[in-house]
């Protein structure tokens, strides 16, 4: 792992400075993304932005700020997103502030006090190295201020094509992932912005082995085999359980959707069938009454539909009656 501190002025780092909002914010050349693509917007309080240039106006020191090299050269911004944006922001027009007792923006400022403003030196850590240690190393520094997701960290590190292709599919406003996981009833909970679609997309594909799944294809040109195998969850909740319920909504569908299809253990087996009868003594638990085992019908204790396991714990042996008048079938 490679962490060096560089000093660098304001003047270049707020040099071609450009907010597209949700397309992201870039500045220092084009040559640092300070928010990415799709990425979650922290928002300073109007005293805490006008604080960041008052502390530099004064010449006192602005705290470390982190970013992370990429495959291409350039950079982005780990920590210290809102002192960036801020001081752009005031260099480029966009607010003013007082100043001993005078409000001003930055236009209206002497040269003088313009020149110390953009000479004044940022301390910034320049990161890179091996994945692993990248992200070891980002989950450390992650400790103040507006914190990273775990999502949000992993994308500081596995940085791409693929991920930028994910990100437009499942981290975009109204993206393709979020329309159609709510057509119908919403069927995946979080935010687009916080990044957990994807987080909740790649724990379900790769068996919440996240970071192995990210490695593996980091390098690829999309992430049309992520896309595809969501819409089949989707598609295949919806024809699964046709009536929605607000249950549903966070479901750890992904998990049953590879175990319908690589395993087909939807249906309990003959052996826990019969632990659950003895352990019932063979008595419906709903109407109390006693019955032969194939007077009776195996059941999801917690429903299926809402995430209940074919695991011999989560069996009951109902009569045949009782089974298919229950709510939840």
């Amino acid at each position: 792992m490679k962490i060096e501190l560089h000093k660098i002025k304001i003047s270049e780092v707020v040099k071609d400075y450009k907010d597209s909002a949700e397309e992201g914010v870039s500045a220092f050349g084009g040559k640092l993304d300070i928010r990415p693509k799709y990425q979650r917007e922290f928002v300073y309080s109007g005293k805490q932005r006008d604080e960041v240039i008052r502390t530099v106006k004064n010449g006192f020191p602005l705290n470390v700020m982190y970013w992370v090299k990429k495959e291409d050269g350039n950079f982005e911004v780990l920590d210290g997103q809102q002192r960036t944006i801020s001081i752009a922001q005031f260099v480029n027009g966009d607010f003013s502030i007082e100043f001993n007792g005078r409000t001003a923006m930055f236009h209206n400022l002497t040269p003088e006090e313009k020149e110390q403003i953009m000479n004044y030196d940022l301390m910034i850590y320049h990161c890179e190295g091996k994945d692993k240690e990248k992200l070891d190393w980002f989950k450390i520094i992650n400790i103040a201020g507006e914190r990273l997701t775990d999502q949000e960290l992993r994308n500081a590190v596995y940085t791409g094509p693929w991920l930028s292709d994910a990100k437009l599919k499942f981290s975009k406003t109204n993206c393709a992932a979020y329309l159609l996981a709510n057509d119908g009833g919403s069927l995946v909970s979080g935010s687009l912005i916080r990044q957990e679609y994807l987080e909740t997309a790649l724990s379900w594909i790769s068996n919440e082995q996240i970071e192995e799944y990210m490695a593996k294809n980091q390098h690829d040109k999309n992430a049309n085999e992520l896309w595809q195998y969501f819409q089949d969850v989707i598609h295949w909740v919806r024809k699964t359980f046709p009536n929605y319920r607000k249950e549903m909504a966070g479901v750890n569908w992904g998990e049953l959707y590879n175990e319908e299809r690589y395993l087909s253990i939807r249906a309990f087996t003959p052996n826990m069938k019969r632990e659950a009868y003895e352990r019932q003594d063979g008595v419906c638990p709903v109407c109390k009454k006693e019955f032969a085992i194939g007077e009776m019908e195996a059941d999801h204790i917690k429903p299926w539909h809402e995430g209940g396991r074919t695991v011999a714990e989560n069996c009951q042996m109902l009569c045949k009656e009782d089974n298919r008048t229950k709510s939840g079938k």
